[in-house]
């Protein structure tokens, strides 16, 4: 055979065979994201098990690695996050969703609403909540949880009586949570009055929470507290289980919570039910409530995801109300007197719906944008009038985000807006239960005032992050307007009324170094605002107070994220420094109602930090410690009323310091604990400091045993022990209550001793 020839034919063969290994080849494309957000993980390693070769998912967490077989193997890793093996990947697009260790937490994506970013390369203080610690209790009281994360402290007279405080903002609101902004996957929780009610949702329906403490988050509306991120929790991708948890506890708990879930490929559905009764530790303090929450993810190509979500809740929650101090101490299962012959009680329901979407136009440019109503009815009778309250809400968010990666940095900015409107009717009616036998409650009687409002807003907000090797410095820039439209349907002389606030500027500047692989520096300067809730922009005759003014302060913080090479050390410490002018002051009038009134500055200056330990790691069991603190120094520093001068007292309704140890074991075989020790300082109850709460000291347990039966079935037992000191203490004060030191009722008695078991049932299809 001629030489040529043979050339020929083995050139030949080897393209056929280059061409049938090319063309054997498959290429599998997916998207890795974060279970808890479905925030896309950027630089996760993507490795076929067979053919060892590996790709990183880009800024999008898109990725595309070529395999042998349609089937392949992966094993996809990421550093703060299990690793995580695919079986049988198939060719369409793949939605990889991984779960968040609890010892690499400064490694977790966060801020996945707006621009997200590792925490650790974050300019202001954030504190993560995992659902491990959202389920290290009885999933039934928020306080205990929240109360732990430095900077944070959340008072709670009881199941429905609530008032969360960051940094001592929002102490001095009188029975809920103002002045800090919660979202819950990107739709607001804060209504159309500045409040936010984020105990009012299920806590088995929460994956993670994120805590951003001062006015410096540009996209949530620079509340002056911070901000609330709730993430809802979401089926897993190619999975199916039903999940049934009940628990009993003291004083006639009795709790049930069921989950059905189902994943596809690239959609999901999670639907959440439960039923929780409680019979109260005091008179007039039954509560019932039902929730059912639906969440649902559809990846619907490369370009495109939709999220909805929904909730709804109804509660029944009596009111005992607060005590003087001869009570607290000596009777504190009673109700207040008025409140009780009353049988005062708050009766509501609430539904919340939203969509999200998210559009990627290309590799550099994102669109998302929400679209959320809400209704709510609301029925008070308390001593002194019957409330009855109904508001509709809808509001738009969107925004559009970019990312601009460069040889040796990046830019990510985000452009946006959201339009609120609020309809809120708000009718009082005299309450008649003292011309009827004892027993009876509440009658309501003539209708005192008939208000109603639209309370509507819009922020635009503009962020920035730019990253230079160890280097990132962000901006921020907010612009709130806020408007009210008033009518009084009984006094109608002045017709309708139009209010509008201010329009308020909010920038922020921040900075954040990597000094090493293990320790980061950050410091922000904020400027953030908080408008009045509804309540305190009315006299108690029900009239709206034209010359109430929103309050506003900057922010000046420089903190560190640290932890060791082996990871058993890490933790956070931050300093700060706070002034708020035009503070809104609550006063208690005979009548047991509120007036308020813009009168004076505050200061407000802390430390805070949080560190994690692991003590021991070993083939049987892994112990993990953890300490908490928070020390603050909070003072009015102008503050006069009447003939009073109150500059230099220490805020009402903050305690000087809050302390929290505690520890954690966990054993392979499946049995698990924590201790959890709380130390709280003394809080001032009234502005002339004349009357403190003390200070105290509680302890908390929980034991359980979990494991499998066969594949598919998995159980959970647990028990636990709050308040095992049963030491006596206040849950909530009623900050400048009626009365002489002696009469006023400051005081919420805290629960004593109490115990309570859980079972967890769980089958996966």
């Amino acid at each position: 055979m001629p030489t040529q020839l043979k050339q020929t034919i083995l050139f030949f063969l080897l393209f056929l065979g280059a061409s049938t290994a090319v063309m054997a080849q498959y290429i599998l494309e997916g998207t890795v994201i974060d279970q808890s957000t479905n925030v896309p993980l950027e630089n996760a390693t993507i490795t076929d098990f067979d053919t060892k070769k590996s790709v990183q998912s880009d800024a999008k967490g898109k990725f595309s690695i070529p395999t042998k077989t349609i089937y392949a193997r992966l094993i996809i890793s990421h550093e703060g996050y299990y690793t995580y093996t695919l079986l049988n990947a198939a060719k369409e697009n793949i939605i990889i969703a991984m779960y968040a260790t609890s010892n690499a937490l400064d490694e977790v994506v966060i801020n996945g609403i707006t621009i997200n970013q590792k925490l650790k390369q974050a300019t202001e203080a954030i504190s993560i909540v995992t659902q491990s610690e959202i389920n290290s209790e009885n999933t039934v009281q928020l306080a205990p949880i929240l109360n732990r994360v430095p900077g944070v402290y959340m008072q709670s007279g009881t199941l429905s009586t609530n008032r969360i405080t960051i940094r001592g903002i929002g102490a001095r609101s009188p029975f809920s949570t103002a002045n800090i902004r919660a979202y819950y996957a990107d739709i607001p929780l804060t209504d159309g009055n500045g409040e936010s009610a984020i105990e009012d949702l299920e806590l088995a329906s929460i994956s993670r929470m994120e805590i951003h403490k001062g006015p410096s988050s540009s996209s949530y509306g620079v509340g002056l507290g911070g901000t609330i991120l709730l993430y809802p929790e979401y089926a897993s991708f190619n999975a199916s289980s039903a999940n049934v948890y009940s628990t009993v506890g003291s004083f006639g708990l009795f709790r049930t919570v069921a989950k059905v879930s189902h994943g596809g490929e690239n959609a999901n559905v999670n639907v959440i039910y439960s039923n929780t009764h409680s019979d109260g530790y005091r008179d007039n303090n039954s509560l019932d409530k039902a929730t059912g929450a639906i969440t649902s993810n559809w990846f619907i190509n490369d370009a495109n995801e939709l999220t909805f979500i929904g909730n709804y809740t109804s509660l029944k929650a009596f009111i005992p109300s607060s005590l003087n101090r001869e009570d607290y101490e000596n009777s504190p299962r009673n109700a207040a007197t008025f409140w009780k012959n009353a049988r005062g009680f708050e009766d509501f329901k609430k539904t919340l719906f939203g969509i999200n979407w998210k559009h990627d136009y290309n590799e550099t440019y994102t669109q998302k944008t929400s679209v959320f109503t809400s209704f709510n009815n609301n029925y008070e009778p308390r001593p002194f009038n019957i409330l009855e309250e109904k508001a509709t809400t809808f509001g738009v968010r969107t925004r559009l985000l970019a990312t601009k990666l460069y040889s040796d940095s990046s830019l990510k900015w985000s452009v946006g807006g959201e339009l609120f409107f609020n309809n809120y009717n708000g009718k009082q009616f005299d309450n008649l239960y003292q011309d009827f036998p004892d027993g009876t409650g509440s009658v309501a009687g003539d209708i005192l005032s008939n208000i109603n409002e639209n309370r509507n807003y819009f922020n635009l907000f503009a962020e920035a992050i730019y990253t230079r090797k160890k280097l990132s410095i962000s901006l921020g820039l907010h612009l709130n307007q806020t408007k009210y439209t008033v009518d009084d349907q009984i006094n109608t002389s002045e017709g309708e009324q139009d209010y509008t606030f201010d329009a308020i500027i909010s920038p922020k500047l921040g900075v954040n170094y990597e000094v090493s692989s293990n320790f980061n520096l950050f410091g922000s300067i904020a400027h953030g605002f908080s408008t009045p809730t509804t309540e305190e922009t009315l006299l108690p005759d029900g009239v709206f107070n034209p010359d109430i003014k929103a309050e506003r302060g900057w922010n000046f913080e420089i903190g560190s994220r640290f932890n060791t090479t082996n990871r058993k050390l890490s933790g956070s410490v931050s300093v700060y420094t706070m002034a708020v002018s035009d503070l809104l002051v609550n006063r208690r009038t005979a009548t047991d109602q509120n007036i308020t009134l813009n009168a004076g500055k505050t200061t407000h200056n802390g430390v805070e930090a949080a560190i994690r330990y692991e003590v021991l790691k070993n083939k049987h069991f892994e112990l993990n410690s953890y300490i908490n603190a928070s020390v603050n120094d909070f003072k009015f520093k102008e503050f006069t009323e009447t003939n009073a001068n109150f500059s230099g007292n220490d805020l009402t309704g903050v305690p000087k310091s809050v302390v929290n140890l505690g520890i954690e074991i966990t054993n392979y075989k499946g049995f698990y604990g924590r201790l959890d020790f709380q130390a709280v300082g003394k809080m001032p109850a009234n502005d002339e400091n004349t009357v403190y709460s003390d200070a105290f000291e509680l302890l908390n347990g929980k034991i359980g045993y979990q494991n499998t039966i066969g594949t598919k079935f998995r159980y959970d037992l647990s028990i636990g022990a709050n308040n095992i000191f049963d030491t006596a203490y206040t849950s909530q004060l009623q900050v400048n209550a009626f009365g002489n030191d002696t009469s006023a009722r400051y005081f919420y008695p805290g629960l004593p001793f109490n115990m309570y078991g859980g079972i967890q049932l769980n089958y996966r299809f």
